[in-house]
């Protein structure tokens, strides 16, 4: 059942990550008086019985699973283990606590490494599980397929209303800048920034050739997508969807090359820039097809330069309260 009512209890899973951060500001900006939200402190998601507790205490009539390990290539090649084990429980304790506390409808939130590294593009949602995976990534791959599948067969058997979202690469005000554990876009603009400034040098190195290519979502336009899909009817989500899967992304890409321009002239950062061509590239394309959101009436609004701003905005602001 979709949502209706602006006071319905609305449970964000990982309000304070870069996806739920933004699905809360959404809901709240548009009227949402309901929100329940937990820190990962306060209630650990990789625990069953503090999970089903927590359904039975506050039953949230509507979920939006966007809780997750996440992390690089660096991250997903040095925890592998956490990759699989944290997303693999967290999936499986909140959906099946949705199910249990009669949840009129619950979105999972994946991630467009789900699809085959060599897969046509873009990407189709038929596309899921016809060939083999992304190597850099493949543990959290394999975690976020299995939370697929698992709303997949709560559909199939029980006839649940369980959708799952994948969305293309995420960025914005709340985004990883660890260089460590970044993704590539947060990382090249804290790169950028720091080349201007005495913490960095006047070369910028990336890995790899900087020719794959890829798609870039703004947080924003992400959480108003998935307000988007909550509020859809049943009818509509079972006449676009793939046994309940969307594809969620801009329409375009670029390369890795030209991503690192586009960072660059934002900041306005004279540094040079080199590639380290021992590093892996990744995935060479990963362009999603979004023609069954399109089908339903939605689409981006943000383009890359305004979205890149916004964010260098945010990193700055951040950056000097923790100065302060």
């Amino acid at each position: 059942m979709h949502l209706q009512s602006k006071d319905s209890r609305i449970y964000v899973a990982g309000h304070r990550g870069l996806v739920g951060s933004a699905i809360v500001r959404k809901l709240e900006t548009d009227g949402y008086t309901n929100l329940l939200t937990r820190s990962s402190d306060e209630l650990d998601l990789r625990k069953q019985s503090a999970v089903d507790q927590f359904f039975q205490s506050e039953k949230p009539e509507f979920v939006v699973l966007a809780a997750a390990r996440v992390g690089g290539i660096l991250a997903n090649s040095q925890a592998p283990v956490l990759f699989l084990e944290d997303n693999l429980s967290i999936e499986l304790n909140v959906i099946r606590a949705s199910y249990e506390s009669s949840v009129s409808r619950l979105i999972f939130l994946g991630s467009s490494c789900v699809y085959p590294k060599l897969a046509p593009q873009p990407l189709k949602e038929e596309y899921l599980l016809t060939g083999p995976l992304e190597e850099t990534n493949e543990w959290y791959a394999i975690a976020k397929i299995a939370g697929i599948k698992l709303c997949e067969a709560y559909r199939k058997q029980y006839d649940a209303d369980f959708i799952s979202l994948m969305p293309t690469n995420l960025y914005g005000p709340g985004d990883n800048f660890d260089l460590q554990s970044s993704h590539v876009l947060p990382a090249l603009i804290r790169k950028f920034h720091e080349s201007k400034s005495s913490k960095g040098s006047e070369s910028v190195m990336l890995w790899g050739t900087g020719q794959p290519r890829r798609e870039f979502l703004f947080i924003d336009d992400f959480a108003d997508a998935s307000l988007f899909v909550l509020t859809t009817s049943e009818e509509e989500i079972e006449r676009n969807s793939v046994n309940g899967l969307l594809n969620v992304g801009a329409g375009s890409d670029l390369t890795i090359e030209e991503l690192a321009t586009t960072i660059q002239d934002a900041i306005g950062s004279s540094a040079t820039v080199t590639f380290d061509t021992s590093k892996p590239d990744g995935t060479p394309r990963k362009l999603m097809d979004v023609s069954r959101m399109r089908s339903m009436g939605w689409e981006a609004k943000t383009g890359l330069k305004e979205g890149i701003q916004h964010t260098y905005e945010w990193y700055k602001e951040s950056e000097s309260m923790q100065v302060e």
